[in-house]
């Protein structure tokens, strides 16, 4: 069984909006972490929120952080995380998508984000969205030069219930026009006798723009976005258990399926 991660305290947005942990480009695989942090920097206090709201899924995926540095630990794998929260601005939203700043989130209103304008739209990209997106790129700049063109994994978790009704999914793997990568996924985790896995559940993986399309579409690379629900991973004992069973299938894909480090590209992406 892989020991649990020691999980240090994420960088705060005012000091870094990007938690990078640093691994071996030669593994050829990148792992994200979009909704990792529930952090809002200082100027912006708790958006007019009350504090409780940022320990829901409103605020970040439970679990994707420790989940996240627990598969980059076992696979010496590079990793790169969001430090704010998607309260802010949701980094796993295209710069023109009507959802990047959220007024109303699964019933709560967002009072410091209902009358943002252009500007204070612009400053949040400036300072935080377009900072990660640019350390991703980084990495994959740096793998490709290395002649190691990765294989990008996203890390998100979902919700047990959504508008009271319960989600049958104990995960979910999201894919657009690439099945390198996502397909031997998804029919790996179908194997295993106790999970139910949706394809594409519980969300549609094609979305333009958003970070998948942006890293993996767009530049060609095998890409995969996994979802785990939240109670599964909500402590370090649910983390360490999906680690312990995601570890050996995501070496084995690496392993296996040589075309994974082809830069190929599907048609234009999503529309």
């Amino acid at each position: 069984m892989i020991a649990p991660v020691s999980l240090p305290a994420a960088p705060h947005p005012d000091v870094s909006a990007v938690e990078s942990l640093s691994g071996d480009p030669g593994v050829g695989l990148l792992i994200l972490c979009d909704h990792a942090g529930n952090a809002v920097p200082k100027a912006y206090d708790t958006l007019g929120l009350p504090k409780s709201e940022f320990e829901r899924h409103i605020a970040y995926d439970i679990g994707a952080r420790a989940l996240t540095f627990a598969l980059a630990a076992a696979l010496s794998a590079p990793a790169v995380l969001s430090t704010f929260s998607r309260l802010l601005i949701d980094p796993n939203r295209g710069e023109d998508d009507p959802t990047l700043i959220m007024r109303l989130s699964d019933g709560a209103v967002v009072p410091g984000n209902a009358r943002h304008d252009a500007g204070e739209r612009e400053r949040r990209l400036a300072v935080y969205h377009r900072p990660y997106h640019s350390a991703v790129e980084a990495r994959i700049d740096a793998a490709i030069a290395a002649g190691h063109p990765p294989t990008v994994l996203s890390v998100h978790s979902f919700t047990p219930v959504w508008r009271g009704v319960p989600r049958p999914w104990h995960a979910g793997v999201l894919w657009d026009r690439d099945p390198r990568f996502a397909v031997p996924l998804r029919d790996r985790l179908r194997g295993e006798p106790d999970l139910v896995v949706g394809d594409n559940e519980p969300y549609g993986g094609a979305l333009k723009n958003d970070c998948m399309f942006r890293h993996g579409t767009q530049r060609g690379l095998a890409h995969a976005l996994l979802e785990v629900r939240q109670d599964l991973i909500g402590d370090a004992r649910g983390v360490a258990a999906w680690a312990d069973r995601l570890v050996p299938m995501l070496r084995q894909l690496l392993d296996e399926l040589p075309d994974l480090a082809t830069i190929r590209h599907y048609g234009s992406g999503s529309t």
